[in-house]
């Protein structure tokens, strides 16, 4: 806590990717240096922002090693810049087997690369008849939590459908994570019924910041919800946007989340505890 700055402002940029990768970058670099005119020191974009587009449920997006791919070198240029960290809140990274990862990539203000998360929960559902999705098709699993030090916090990173698992959350949270990242790309079907709720748990029950990059629009068959968010650790939505392409910025002071748990000490309250055993059928 001592020296950790009193504000930080962040900007959620929210987009709607599609193909074109040269022109979803350019499309981010533009939000990113208009939210950086307006105060911003730290980016944060949703999870596949450089390109998504889904067809018959599987994605279509092309990989790159981390090294080549065009928006990575890109947003290293801006943070170097402009002086600002940048979230990429998710880039598809070529793997051995033909998979791909999806990685978040958290780059500090001189370009250079602070942290890296692989995705480890993978989104394979059947929401409909018509809305099937199996990620794992073309993605291979990351298999480590991962938190990342920063002037303002310690902040724990995921990716999307990370957010249905808490114990990921509390792992990141009893890992000194004062502010949690949630880039992603959820489906209009599960935001509707699900975004907003999840992501106010997410903060409550580890007395976290949460901030949420999202996607909006269509992806070829796909479509996702948008509303970016930043929450702050009593639940509280300080900022959202709406179901359009946009900019969502927020000043917050990160010591609120000590703050919070001093009030609510929860993760000193854990316990462990037996039983029941699992039962499968």
């Amino acid at each position: 806590m001592i020296g950790m700055p009193d504000s930080l402002t962040i900007s959620c940029i929210q987009v709607n990717a599609g193909a074109d990768i040269d022109l979803n970058i350019i499309t981010a670099l533009e939000k990113s240096r208009a939210a950086i005119d307006e105060g911003a020191c730290f980016i944060a974009l949703p999870e596949y922002f450089s390109q998504l587009e889904i067809r018959d449920g599987r994605l279509r997006i092309d990989s790159f090693t981390e090294g080549d791919h065009p928006a990575l070198n890109a947003f290293r240029n801006l943070a170097i810049e402009a002086g600002v960290w940048v979230l990429l809140g998710s880039i598809p990274i070529s793997f051995g087997d033909g998979r791909m990862l999806n990685r978040s990539v958290l780059i500090d203000a001189t370009g250079t690369i602070a942290s890296r998360y692989d995705k480890i929960h993978l989104f394979d559902v059947d929401l409909s008849a018509g809305e099937r999705y199996r990620e794992s098709e073309v993605v291979a699993p990351g298999d480590r939590a991962v938190v990342a030090p920063t002037p303002w916090a310690v902040m724990g990173m995921s990716i999307c459908y990370d957010l249905r698992f808490p114990h990921l959350y509390r792992r990141l949270a009893r890992s000194g994570a004062m502010l949690i990242l949630v880039p992603a790309a959820f489906t209009r079907t599960t935001g509707q019924a699900h975004w907003h709720v999840l992501l106010r748990a997410r903060a409550i029950e580890n007395g976290a910041f949460v901030v949420a990059p999202a996607q909006c629009g269509q992806h070829g068959e796909g479509e996702t919800y948008g509303h970016s968010l930043i929450i702050d650790p009593w639940g509280r939505i300080l900022a959202e946007g709406d179901e359009q392409p946009g900019i969502v910025t927020c000043v917050i002071n990160p010591r609120e989340a000590a703050r919070a748990r001093a009030k609510i000490p929860s993760l000193s309250h854990d316990r462990l505890f037996s039983g029941p055993e699992a039962v499968t059928k």
